[in-house]
């Protein structure tokens, strides 16, 4: 049986879905999927080294301002350590 394939929002490489995180953002706070509404898989690798980009692309997808950017990185950084 084939395992799901998903692509990373930031470097745009596939991978198999479990070697993913999967995110969301809800009330323009980035959090962890709850199984419900719209979400998106980053590979841990750009989790840990292109915060720029990722903070980048985040703010784009969601059209939130740069006040919001910061927030993201902080929480970003916190969901890559659990991680």
């Amino acid at each position: 049986m084939s395992q799901p394939i998903r692509m990373c929002i930031v470097c745009r490489e596939r991978s198999l879905q479990g070697s993913l995180q999967r995110l969301q953002i809800v009330d323009g706070k980035l959090v962890l999927f709850s199984k419900v509404g719209r979400s998106f898989y980053i590979c841990k690798a750009c989790m840990t080294n292109n915060e720029k980009k990722v903070v980048k692309i985040l703010n784009n997808k969601c059209k939130t301002n740069h006040k919001a950017m910061m927030e993201f990185g902080k929480i970003f950084k916190e969901i890559g350590s659990n991680g």
